[in-house]
């Protein structure tokens, strides 16, 4: 009897012991790899990194076009982007210029 009694408290604590590792190893596995865990995070910053090249990237093309937009406006136009826009949108030459025409691939 006192053996049962000892084996049985032995065997409880063990239990208990044991479903806290579990309970515990539970909660730091999703820490490291649950939607908002470690991994989740690294993901975000390098996302995020890649993003912010890409938004730097827009931003100059924005500014190239807002520059020749400016080029295109009533109050200051600027004759060789007129030029360039109505010959590329009509497809006109001029005579005096010379045309080459390479085959595209």
């Amino acid at each position: 009897m006192v053996i049962r009694r000892r084996l049985r408290a032995f065997l409880t604590a063990l239990g208990l012991y044991v479903g806290a590792a579990l309970f515990i190893g539970y909660f730091g596995v999703n820490a490291y790899t649950g939607n908002h865990g470690l991994r989740a995070k690294q993901d975000l910053d390098l996302q995020f990194t890649t993003l912010s090249g890409e938004l730097d990237r827009l931003r100059l093309e924005r500014t190239d076009w807002q520059r020749r937009v400016a080029l295109l406006r009533s109050e200051s136009i600027d004759p060789d982007t007129l030029d360039e826009r109505a010959r590329a949108v009509l497809g006109y030459l001029d005579r005096r210029e010379l045309t080459l025409i390479a085959k595209r691939p």
